[in-house]
């Protein structure tokens, strides 16, 4: 049987014409019909409606609802994909179906783009009633925030039911190996849609499904693209700590050579890296466990492998150093409770129009002491005290869309990036260096003391230096007897600030996501109130406009 042809994206349609004519010509070779000349033209039939809404904070969710868009298309949908933060909550009235993909960020926050829809449906007495309309959700998360897990997706489901809204597939909750669940996620919601997708009277599904996953079968081989699924062995090539001898802080400038690798990265991207847990914390807990290091044990995809080797390469061991066991266990019972070793994503510190075949991170040594016990962060002391320089160890690119230097090199940007957090800025400041950009930038760095923790300070000065920084604030908390953020030089700084954004500045912010940013946020609230003489409101609006214009963004962890 023939595949469904597609209309290509270059073809001169809007998103919707398209998504219309693909259903057509899907509806009729599904019938065994042609397009033979002089035949008789078939009646047209309207296509049923899906809206596939996305909540996105760091792109998962995005990329996941243009994918899913494609194949409802080919599956004839009249489809459209749109973000959360251009659904109004009234229009859901007149869908037919929707699905919502949706992470969670922070203390189980929405994304910043689903806010201002959050907020439009969840007000009592104004909210719509979706009596006719059916919906799923799938939720991206990490099981490591315990409760806030998913949370953005379990409120979101939760909210369309009480509105009267018809839950067609359960919702599905994906921890941060999402591939295969959404998979199965979508295969259901097609079965339940294809039925009838427009007029079909469905039963409420359950809320939650339990989704089990197999190990995935062997793909086929060629030669691929470097991806998370196929990580390139990228070889450390510098790591020079960043922090004077007399900082309590332990930060490195890390460096890869992407040599040969065919990798492409923007600014605002991250670096995903395959680390390895510590040999020293596996050997205490093969001893704590009395197992048998040389026992084979199977992998989380597949395979086999030596516990030893298992539990540094493969599986996280972080949570179990020092826990007594309850009662004895053999080495793939233990293996069998334990979550597959996930890569860890870093804020992209270069521009590859500087660096070609290199990528910088900036990454913050995680220690500290729990219950008499030394522990350590899996990904940032590996890439600290355990890579040697020359050795490789596996990359990918994270992309992240949202997360860009302005379109309009002409634009100014502010930057709000205390600690690690410097590290995109860094990059942006390289790529507006490298292209040329003529627009205003203007950087609030923050830390702990001036003499031990400025980062990157002899690159920072030169750029302001040269006219390319136009403005630095810089906020050191342990300078002074009273403590100084990066939100209070934003306030100092209030009036000037009020004026960049007024002139179209970006505001952008990087760091801490259960503190900073939401410091951050409350005070560029307060200084719009103030300087644009605003109601609480009205600032509000203002900023969630910003959101939607994509002039606010965040990179929050």
């Amino acid at each position: 049987m023939s595949s469904v042809p597609l209309i290509p994206e270059s073809a001169p349609f809007n998103t919707e014409q398209r998504a219309w004519l693909n259903g057509f010509l899907a509806g009729l070779l599904s019938r065994g019909e042609s397009m033979t000349p002089g035949a008789p033209v078939p009646a047209l039939q309207e296509k049923p409606r899906l809206l596939i809404a996305f909540g996105s904070q760091s792109g998962n969710a995005e990329s996941l609802a243009k994918r899913l868009g494609k194949e409802a298309s080919s599956r004839g949908f009249a489809a459209r994909v749109a973000g959360l933060d251009s659904v109004q909550p009234s229009t859901l009235t007149a869908e037919q179906n929707v699905l919502v993909i949706t992470s969670t960020w922070g203390e189980g926050d929405m994304p910043d783009n689903a806010e201002s829809f959050w907020s439009g449906i969840n007000q009592n007495g104004s909210s719509p009633t979706l009596g006719g309309l059916k919906y799923s959700v799938l939720a991206l998360g990490d099981k490591n925030y315990g409760d806030t897990f998913c949370l953005a997706g379990r409120k979101l489901d939760e909210r369309f039911a009480e509105l009267g809204a018809t839950r067609i597939h359960p919702r599905v909750d994906c921890d941060v190996d999402f591939d295969e669940p959404a998979k199965l996620w979508s295969e259901g919601v097609w079965k339940v849609l294809n039925e009838s997708p427009a007029t079909t009277t469905t039963a409420p599904a359950p809320a939650i499904a339990e989704v089990s996953i197999a190990a995935p079968a062997a793909e086929a081989t060629g030669v691929a693209a470097y991806s998370k699924k196929n990580p390139f062995p990228a070889p450390l090539v510098t790591n020079l700590k960043l922090n004077g001898a007399n900082s309590a802080k332990d930060t490195r400038h890390i460096a890869f050579s992407l040599e040969g690798s065919g990798l492409v990265y923007e600014t605002g991207d991250a670096l995903g890296v395959i680390p390895q847990n510590c040999p020293e914390v596996v050997a205490g807990i093969i001893a704590t466990y009395e197992l048998d290091p040389a026992a084979l044990v199977p992998l989380p995809d597949g395979g086999e492998a030596p516990l030893q080797e298992a539990l540094q390469k493969y599986y996280e061991v972080r949570n179990f150093l020092g826990r007594k066991p309850p009662q004895a266990v053999s080495a793939a019972e233990f293996v069998g409770s334990l979550r597959k070793l996930q890569p860890r994503l870093y804020s992209i510190a270069s521009s590859q129009k500087a660096h070609p075949n290199e990528v910088h991170l900036c990454v913050g040594s995680v220690r500290y002491e729990q219950d008499g016990i030394a522990h350590g962060g899996v990904c940032s002391t590996f890439l600290a005290d355990r890579l040697p320089l020359g050795e490789p160890t596996g990359v990918f690119v994270h992309t992240a869309k949202h997360f860009r230097v302005p379109a309009n090199p002409d634009m100014p940007m502010i930057m709000v990036g205390p600690g690690t957090g410097i590290a995109p800025f860094r990059a942006f400041l390289e790529e507006r260096e490298a292209t040329g950009a003529k627009g205003k930038n203007w950087l609030f760095f923050g830390d702990q003391k001036r003499k031990h923790d400025f980062l990157y300070d002899e690159q920072i000065h030169q750029w302001l230096k040269d006219g390319h920084l136009t403005r630095l604030d810089t906020a050191f908390s342990r300078d002074q007897a009273e403590k100084v953020y990066v939100q209070d030089r934003m306030m100092q700084a209030a009036s000037e600030l009020w004026q960049w954004l007024e002139e179209g500045a970006h505001f952008y912010v990087c760091g801490d996501a259960s503190r900073m940013a939401k410091d951050v946020d409350a005070a560029l609230h307060m200084l719009i109130q103030q300087q644009g003489h605003k109601s609480a409101d009205e600032a509000t609006a203002y900023v969630a406009d910003l959101k939607k214009t994509k002039r606010y963004a965040r990179d929050v962890y």
